[in-house]
């Protein structure tokens, strides 16, 4: 039986280098497997992994790295490196998307008098739907839905990045704080 342990190698990162290529598309990264099967691209790493029953996201390792030295759990199958946990996680994702709606959301966020942490509201919408923890992804599916009530302008963030990855545009968050954003006028 082979074993198909996919590792990514890092290249040199220029200064200017696109940030969204680097993190979500692999840019900057070579990959090889143990199989020594060709591997030019990320897609061809994320197909191989596919094919090999690992998730397509960690590449069969349980772990990401995101930037060079900066390495987190894997999302995508729960840290466990499988395909069939990815899939199902996958799927668990998609309810999240057509159960926790941005007018849910919204009507709970009507009820902070201030500010408000996304913690506090995943567990409310939580609590609403009466989602019991691990029964979908509420955190990430709640953090969208508020990051995209932000860029719309019906809320504003408060918290400051709790790292910085690449500067000011790789960030992380732990447990951001916003307050819904003054109407127009006032």
């Amino acid at each position: 039986m082979a074993t198909h342990t996919i590792t990514a190698r890092w290249d040199e990162i220029p200064d200017d280098a696109d940030d969204v290529a680097l993190v979500r598309e692999g840019a900057f990264r070579a990959f090889t497997c143990a199989c020594a099967a060709p591997l030019p691209t990320r897609m061809a790493a994320e197909l191989h992994a596919a094919e090999t029953g690992q998730c397509t996201g960690c590449l069969g390792s349980g772990d990401e790295e995101v930037v060079p030295g900066f390495v987190r759990r894997c999302g995508s199958c729960a840290a466990t490196g499988r395909r069939d946990v990815q899939l199902r996680w996958g799927a668990a994702h998609g309810e999240a998307e057509q159960v926790i709606t941005r007018e849910l959301v919204r009507e709970l966020v009507a009820g902070y008098a201030g500010p408000f942490r996304l913690s506090e509201v995943a567990g409310a919408v939580r609590a609403r739907l009466g989602l019991p923890v691990g029964r979908l992804p509420v955190g990430p599916r709640v953090r969208d839905v508020l990051r995209a009530m932000e860029a719309t302008g019906e809320l504003v963030m408060l918290s400051a990045p709790d790292r910085m990855l690449r500067g000011p545009s790789v960030v992380l968050y732990h447990d951001p704080r916003w307050q819904r954003a003054a109407p127009a006028g006032e």
